[in-house]
């Protein structure tokens, strides 16, 4: 397995965010190379220790949706990527840190809105409906379980939230009221198609999609556009289908297998609070979430 890359440092171009995973440094000013490194996050906290291959790996990813869901595909919807080669805007001697796993793309104006579209009833969306019969203001039937499939996907937007904070679930006025009715509505419609597509297409490779979360941006004339990463296994809950029942979450392709072990981690001898610093995660971890991440992969690609 390759080096891992926990923090990019690149000198050649102006840093202009770090996230929980990518580095994004800035291309004049028309352009980002994004970064993605190893690093991995969960519940909001960056782990210490990175995931080898896992920055590639989502990269790879990315561009297999971009492929399949913008202009060369099925054409949902206009992708940020503008085809330029990476390792063209660094210097020979970074090129190791940038290629295979980084993107070249436009700079856009982020819409602060995470567009999240559910498949299936889980994680957060299983716990409020067990309170309300709804998940974000969206009304659902009566006589739904744990993971059981809806009728037809739903869009439950989320505020984005600052870097450490939790993003927090809206309803679909509260977007209006953000974003405008025409930004909302475009979201919204090209958030639920690109999932029904995605969805689809995996669903032939043996992985069900049990939700995800897109996010998109404007550019200069005001279209909207994909953009960041797309259907990835940390964007996304990924669920074999050969060991789907109703009732209970299957084992997923993502970091739910790190999140089981941080639920009863422990930190100077005191479970882990969640709050940084992490938990040292050991080898055996590290390699059973990589593995996860590279069965995704392996399904989705061949």
């Amino acid at each position: 397995m390759s080096t891992a890359l926990h923090t990019s440092a690149l000198k050649s171009l102006p840093l202009l965010a770090r996230g929980k995973v990518r580095d994004n440094y800035a291309v004049g000013d028309d352009r980002i190379l994004m970064v993605a490194s190893d690093r991995i996050s969960a519940f909001d906290v960056i782990m210490g220790e990175p995931i080898p291959g896992k920055g590639a790996l989502l990269t790879t990813l990315s561009l297999f949706w971009f492929d399949q869901l913008g202009p060369k595909g099925l054409n949902i919807c206009p992708i940020h990527l503008t085809g330029d080669a990476p390792e063209s805007v660094v210097s020979a001697e970074e090129a190791p840190q940038v290629t295979g796993r980084s993107m070249l793309v436009q700079r856009l104006k982020p819409i602060p809105v995470e567009a999240v579209v559910r498949g299936y009833l889980a994680g957060s969306g299983w716990k409020e409906y067990q309170e309300s019969r709804s998940v974000c203001g969206v009304p659902l039937p009566e006589g739904l379980q744990n993971a059981s499939k809806l009728p037809e996907p739903i869009y439950t937007p989320a505020a984005k939230a600052e870097m450490g904070e939790h993003d927090e679930n809206i309803t679909y006025e509260k977007t209006v009221e953000m974003v405008g009715a025409d930004i909302a509505a475009q979201i919204r419609d090209k958030a639920i198609a690109l999932y029904k597509a995605a969805a689809e297409i995996a669903l032939k490779k043996g992985i069900i999609i049990a939700d995800t979360k897109f996010e998109f941006g404007l550019d200069k004339n005001g279209t909207v556009v994909l953009m960041d990463e797309v259907l990835t296994p940390d964007s996304s809950r990924y669920w074999p289908a050969d060991q789907y029942a109703v009732g209970s979450n299957p084992p997923s392709f993502d970091k739910q297998f790190l999140r089981d072990w941080l639920e009863t981690a422990k930190v100077n001898g005191q479970p882990w609070d969640k709050a940084p610093p992490a938990p040292r995660l050991p080898r055996e971890v590290i390699e059973k979430t990589a593995a996860k991440y590279q069965e995704a992969l392996t399904r989705l690609m061949g």
